[in-house]
């Protein structure tokens, strides 16, 4: 019997860390004392709020558009997101010198669509309730000659994505647990990849919000488990079911998973703004609720959390982070 070829290897990831050397930010590494004390561990805050486009999702738009042919470059690159895929695909696209047609939700936070145009791409909305992003991306793509980058759903994307976990483990050495926020999978895809291949002990946590639990349906019935498109604060994790690619890796390498409230995932954004100064989306700010929030057991002495991102206008993160009565 022969095992199947993952569709990503730690030494993918090592090859998309080359490739954005110079291009992607390496982001910062926090500590905070409070932290380590509420939680009764010595956590490590790996901050992609801090990478261009305000979120890890460069790291892999530009990993696999840097890979098309001079050709496809010329015809330009298609792409489906709610908000930090679209803005990473369209600045990837600028610096290598095409253009980018975004699909995005109608309801998509009006700061990241600001971005996304800003980089320079042409957006073309839809309804994420009733709609179907990727086939009217590929119809795109069909009728344009585009060539589609998807936002998890590529072996590329996640060996990007990835090397957020790969500089986070070279920085700070062996984790006893490394938790990640799940959306599409594509992150914890990456990161486990790497972390399960440096260190195969360490425990890999998914995080998703409550109302977008399509991951932890799926790993607990063993098969992709599609549910209702979630509405919750954490945009970037509204999705109805996990990845086929993506979930193909995360079965096998996720250790458990956590689920957060959305009033949770606002005293992590409340938290990390007052004690650590930095300023955390909904979606990023998923994993820090479940170390707050208790919603691990059992945490290992050391532990790395990836902060995905950033991107939430001024308006917005004032009315999440106002006081509950």
């Amino acid at each position: 019997m022969t095992t199947p070829t993952p569709p990503v290897t730690l030494d993918d990831v090592r090859d998309a860390a080359a490739r954005l050397k110079g291009v992607a930010h390496r982001t910062p590494v926090l500590r905070s004392r409070t932290l380590d004390e509420l939680v009764g561990a010595e956590v490590f805050l790996k901050c992609e709020n801090f990478q261009r486009v305000g979120a890890f999702k460069f790291r892999g738009a530009y990993n696999a558009a840097s890979r098309l042919t001079a050709e496809q470059l010329e015809r330009g690159i298609a792409a489906y997101s709610s908000g930090n895929h679209a803005q990473a695909v369209a600045l990837a696209a600028r610096e290598l010198g095409t253009t980018a047609v975004i699909v995005m939700p109608e309801d998509a936070p009006p700061s990241k669509r600001a971005a996304t145009v800003g980089y320079g791409a042409e957006i073309v909305t839809y309804d994420r309730y009733t709609g179907d992003r990727v086939a009217i991306a590929e119809e795109l793509a069909a009728e344009r000659g585009l060539t589609v980058i998807p936002p998890y759903e590529h072996p590329h994307i996640m060996a990007g994505q990835g090397t957020a976990a790969l500089e986070l483990l070279e920085e700070v050495g062996e984790l006893g647990a490394l938790l990640t926020p799940v959306g599409g999978g594509g992150l914890m895809a990456g990161s486990s990849t790497v972390a399960k291949g440096l260190y195969p002990d360490i425990r890999m946590i998914g995080v998703e919000p409550e109302a977008g639990d399509d991951t932890k349906r799926s790993l607990e019935a063993g098969r992709r488990i599609s549910i209702p498109v979630p509405h919750t604060i954490a945009d970037g994790q509204a999705l109805h079911t996990p990845g086929e690619l993506t979930f193909s890796v995360n079965r096998r390498l996720i250790d458990g998973m956590a689920l957060v409230s959305d009033d949770e995932i606002r005293d992590a954004m409340r938290f990390a703004f007052e004690r650590l100064k930095i300023v955390v989306e909904p979606s990023g700010a998923t994993p820090l609720a479940a170390l707050l929030a208790g919603r691990t057991d059992s945490l290992p002495r050391r532990v790395g959390v990836i902060i995905s991102g950033g991107n939430v206008d001024a308006e917005r993160f004032a009315e999440l982070c106002g006081r509950r009565v």
